[in-house]
């Protein structure tokens, strides 16, 4: 049987991603808008730097987090969508999570790999991980690219996905944000 609601510990990391996230990618927007020197010219040489720092350990953690829900999900399940949803309701829903996983894995998989192509170290809260590629500037640029693209993704995902919870709790009020919602 399934359960009625997500587990507690599924729905705190749902919103602790979804707060991650929302840091993760104002920061990395920032930085992409301005590059790194006009990040330095606008906030200082010591801000950008601490802004690089924490968004690449948001990105770790996200990474971290995303592993961990995958692994709650197989262990815990995840309530049965409303009955009364259509097919392709069901179908849009469906594919929106697997989206939402897919680019939360992939954007801070693919941001690694660009800051180990591009000689950065991957900072993780004061700890350096390893790089596990080799430095290749070319194949850097590129794969910084694709991160700015998955980001833009992400946004109109995640958009998608806020929207329809809005939808759900404020025009159906069929009670599906009780899944997920904390209280």
């Amino acid at each position: 049987m399934q359960p009625a609601r997500y587990h507690v510990a599924q729905r705190l990391i749902h919103w602790l991603i979804a707060l991650v996230v929302l840091g993760a990618l104002t920061v990395g927007f920032t930085l992409g808008t301005l590059g790194f020197e006009g990040a330095r010219d606008r906030f200082g040489l010591e801000a950008t730097n601490a802004l690089y720092k924490y968004h690449k350990s948001f990105g770790v953690l996200i990474l971290g987090l995303m592993v961990l829900r995958l692994g709650l999900w197989v262990a815990l399940g995840r309530p049965a969508l409303p009955q009364d949803m259509t097919v392709p309701q069901r179908l849009a829903a469906i594919a929106t999570h697997a989206a939402l996983y897919l680019l939360l894995i992939a954007m801070p998989v693919v941001g690694w790999m660009a800051t180990a192509a591009g000689g950065f170290p991957i900072e993780f809260f004061g700890w350096v991980l390893p790089g596990l590629m080799a430095k290749d500037p070319a194949l850097s640029e590129w794969l910084y690219g694709l991160h700015g693209t998955l980001g833009i993704a992400i946004l109109a995902v995640a958009g998608l996905h806020v929207a329809a919870a809005l939808w759900h709790w404020r025009v159906r009020r069929d009670g599906i944000m009780r899944r997920i919602s904390l209280p």
